[in-house]
């Protein structure tokens, strides 16, 4: 089906309130290009004050806890964030999973927390360069991917609406080099494959895959040229208004996702 593309910018540990103002400035530049779904998924400090302000793009959240609440010192909700103005939340990132030890069996248990606090979930996936150099890539997204979704049954009803798959592959991510146009498409075509397999011919070929991992204006376009990129799960390029809305721009056009 044609949809809007989707274009998501995660902060991850960057801004302070005087980030605000490029907040407005994507916010502006969003309401002039309809086209084009733009979404934030800023630090929990500003969730609330970009999404008082925000009049057309989305704001969410980078991460939550699977418990509803709790002895969890330093952890939010999915209630938590879906109260403070998040409409979604991002999960499973790589930064997340090495970083902070998320197995897939967590992240799974986090996804099952984000759709029932009503969030919608962008379920990151990915592999190293090690095991892109040992021909397994494929076969490791799919395994890890599957692994980190909850069982078709506990799924929302309207699940390609709530859910959203971005390939992140971790060599790329902040690197300056994104994956080949040829290794994007084999590795969503795989991606898509598996969302039929797990959702249905009725909700897998509908959920849409983002493409993450060094996304700039500069290689945007031919990055959304490739069939199934739904979109992007962009990085340091979201920081400002000007390189961020620069990667929209380039998919401005309608395309199938």
């Amino acid at each position: 089906m044609t949809r809007r593309p989707y274009i998501v910018g995660n902060w991850k540990m960057h801004g302070t309130r005087a980030m605000l103002s490029e907040a407005r400035a994507i916010d502006r530049a969003a309401q002039r290009h309809p086209k084009v779904e733009v979404a934030i998924a800023p630090p929990y400090t500003l969730i609330h004050p970009i999404h008082r302000e925000a009049e057309q793009i989305a704001v969410g959240a980078q991460d939550c806890h699977e418990a509803e609440g709790g002895a969890h010192t330093g952890d939010i909700s999915a209630a938590m964030v879906a109260d403070a103005g998040a409409t979604f939340v991002i999960l499973g990132h790589s930064e997340r999973r090495q970083g902070h030890g998320e197995s897939d069996a967590l992240v799974r248990a986090k996804a099952g927390a984000a759709f029932a606090a009503g969030l919608r979930v962008i379920m990151c996936c990915g592999e190293t360069a090690a095991t892109r150099e040992s021909g397994e890539a494929v076969a490791f997204v799919r395994g890890q991917l599957a692994a980190s979704l909850p069982p078709v049954g506990e799924l929302p009803a309207e699940i390609a609406e709530r859910l959203c798959v971005a390939y992140e592959p971790i060599w790329a991510i902040g690197t300056g080099t994104a994956a080949t146009t040829g290794d994007i498409a084999e590795m969503h075509r795989a991606i898509r494959a598996l969302l039929v397999e797990l959702l249905g011919e009725e909700h897998g070929p509908e959920v849409r895959i983002l493409y993450g991992g060094s996304v700039k204006p500069e290689n945007a376009a031919a990055i959304f040229a490739v069939p199934e990129v739904g979109g992007a799960l962009v990085g340091g390029a979201s920081l400002t208004a000007d390189s961020f809305m620069g990667i929209a721009l380039a998919a401005t056009e309608p395309f199938v996702s």
